[in-house]
């Protein structure tokens, strides 16, 4: 899963960059008798405010602006006050009014999708606000008081005016909490609230948070990566500066955040897991799942694909399951569960297997593809903050400079209950040829404005990361049957989200409901299982958009061999597929067929 971006680091600074637009700067009113503008001049247009809008999204969101290496605004956070809210609707119908104002005829299909994808994204953002879902700021997976102490690890460390900037936003964390607390209760007025079980787990995690002191906070990282070149009274200096700030700024504010989470917000948390028991519940999912998915497609038709996929994946279980003796797949995956060999011995060797992986796959992209990354790729381990809620991975994107690395973070918490049998496929989902790849591509195609460079289509984005895992089939690797038991387990895991997140928001599951179709369809550990269940509640919709993007792809490739035949070539389809950054799945269908049509 992609961090934000994301397996979770790009998801809050995506959010970010939909919700955020700009001061409208009003043109002079056209008079009657002026000419119509050319199409020249109509493109330039295009491009001008294409420019305009993506630096002032880039200021409204300094977080996002950090991450892609820009350092202006390092010294700030993203305004998330009440009225910063109230102005950004304004800003974003703003936005809109500009971009629609444009007369697109005539232009290149690249700048007519330009225009169109920028229309969508800010019709997205406007209706995210009218729905008021920004009024939920907290939950155990996603939620705004995680995001801070992981957004450490992208923070610039390279000179004095990095450190200062780092300390500036320590010394305004506590403004932040506020405003944090603030979208809560007014989320409370409107009756949007998370489960009361899951905000419970939002206590834990702000005091585990808010307990190491100093050096041993979350907050204090950057401090471990102080170049030497730093002179020595400045590092002493910064040094103290920035525990002091910890200590004394947000290490309270985590404290009061955690008490106002326990003593005024848990206890009326919502009861029902589902987001349908919301006031406008139907609604809100819907959009979910279009915003999400980029489709179309109802819940009750997700769920029903999603059953289909169950069945079929199961199915090639079980022929594996007979190859070992096993009558039945039940059986098998009862006696693997007491196989201590399919588990983690240490921490250390899960997070050995991700880099082994990944360099495994290295020598075989050229083989898959033209277009190729330039960005390294980093394994780490999980901060102790979170691990009992994080998934089992997820990527954070590095900076399209190649300056930061990007991270696959790695949960090794309670590592004897962690099996060794998904990582291969999950190396190649959060790695490459998965998220790094197609991330790191993205970031440098020069003919995309800056705003389709760091696009973040869930559908797309997942669905390729998921389509990515049957890649290292195709260049030879799960050679173990076990192995690939272990890629089709993850397959699995994706059809089960389908069924999963339908059921408890569409269908009004229960949780319990939810954890026995996951014991009853699933080869999944225990700790992944409960913490995927939680992240299905606590993020309606999201969960859907890997299978549906993964299929998508894979019937676009197979159009395309049916289409060319003898000339298909596997690297052509996947630097087409790459090649236009992140895409709705409707574009990214448009995209392929006019490849085809221009390669008959």
């Amino acid at each position: 899963m992609l961090q934000p971006m994301t397996r979770t680091a790009r998801r809050f600074l995506s959010v970010l960059l939909l919700l955020l637009g700009g001061i409208w700067l009003s043109a002079p009113a056209a008079r009657a008798d002026d000419p119509a503008p050319t199409l020249e001049a109509r493109r330039q247009a295009l491009d001008r405010l294409l420019a305009e809008q993506w630096q002032d999204t880039l200021r409204q969101s300094p977080e996002f602006a950090t991450v892609l290496g820009d350092d202006r605004y390092n010294d700030r956070w993203s305004d998330n006050s009440l009225a910063a809210s109230a102005a950004r609707q304004v800003s974003l119908a703003n936005w809109l009014a500009r971009f629609e104002a444009i007369d697109s005829r005539d232009f290149p299909d690249v700048e007519q999708l330009n225009r169109t994808l920028m229309i969508d994204q800010l019709r997205d953002a406007l209706e995210s606000l009218r729905l008021k879902l920004n009024l939920m700021p907290l939950d155990q997976t996603n939620g705004a008081q995680l995001q801070y102490p992981q957004f450490a690890a992208v923070v610039p460390t390279d000179s004095v005016r990095h450190y200062e900037d780092w300390l500036a936003r320590l010394n305004a964390m506590p403004a932040q909490i506020d405003q944090l607390i603030a979208l809560s209760r007014a989320g409370l007025a409107a009756g949007l609230v998370p489960p009361k079980f899951l905000l419970e787990k939002v206590v834990v995690q702000c005091e585990s948070i808010a307990r190491p002191a100093g050096l041993d906070s979350a907050f204090a990282s950057p401090l471990a990566r102080m170049p030497e070149g730093i002179a020595a009274a400045d590092r002493a200096r910064l040094k103290a500066a920035i525990i002091a700030a910890i200590d004394g700024k947000v290490r309270p504010a985590y404290r009061r955040l955690a008490q106002f989470v326990r003593r005024d917000y848990a206890p009326r948390g919502r009861l029902q897991p589902g987001i349908w028991a919301l006031p406008n519940g139907e609604t809100l999912y819907r959009y979910l799942v279009r915003s999400q998915t980029s489709t179309d497609l109802s819940p009750k038709a997700i769920h029903e694909l999603g059953l289909k996929e169950v069945a079929r994946i199961e199915a090639e279980q079980a022929a594996i399951a007979r190859r070992f003796g096993y009558d039945d797949l039940a059986s098998f995956r009862a006696a693997l569960k007491q196989d201590r060999d399919t588990f983690a011995s240490s921490p250390e060797q899960i997070l050995d297997r991700y880099r082994q992986y990944n360099a495994q796959m290295a020598p075989m992209l050229p083989k898959l593809f033209g277009l190729l990354p330039k960005a390294a790729v980093q394994v780490r381990a999980v901060e102790a903050y979170r691990e009992q809620e994080a998934p089992g991975a997820s990527y954070l994107q590095g900076s399209p400079d190649g300056k930061r690395p990007g991270l696959i973070y790695v949960n090794t918490g309670d590592f004897t209950h962690r099996s060794l049998l998904t990582i291969e496929s999950t190396a190649f989902h959060e790695g490459s040829p998965g998220h790094h790849m197609q991330v790191s591509i993205a970031q440098t195609l020069p003919e995309l404005p800056p705003f389709r460079q760091q696009g973040g289509y869930t559908a797309y984005v997942e669905g390729w990361a998921l389509y990515s895992e049957q890649l290292g089939k195709d260049v030879g690797f799960y050679t173990e049957p076990l192995s690939d038991y272990g890629r089709l387990s993850d397959e699995l895991l994706r059809a089960n989200r389908l069924v999963l997140d339908t059921g408890v928001h569409d269908r009004h599951w229960t949780r319990q409901q939810m954890v026995d179709w996951f014991h009853a369809h699933s080869s999944d550990d225990e700790p992944d299982l409960q913490s995927e269940t939680d992240r299905y509640i606590a993020w309606p919709g999201q969960a859907l958009a890997y299978k549906l993007g993964q299929l998508r792809i894979l019937a676009l490739r197979e159009e395309a061999k049916a289409s060319l035949g003898d000339r298909f070539d596997i690297r052509q389809f996947h630097d087409v597929v790459l090649g236009g950054g992140a895409l709705p799945l409707d574009a990214l269908s448009e995209r392929v067929h006019h490849w085809l049509m221009t390669s008959r």
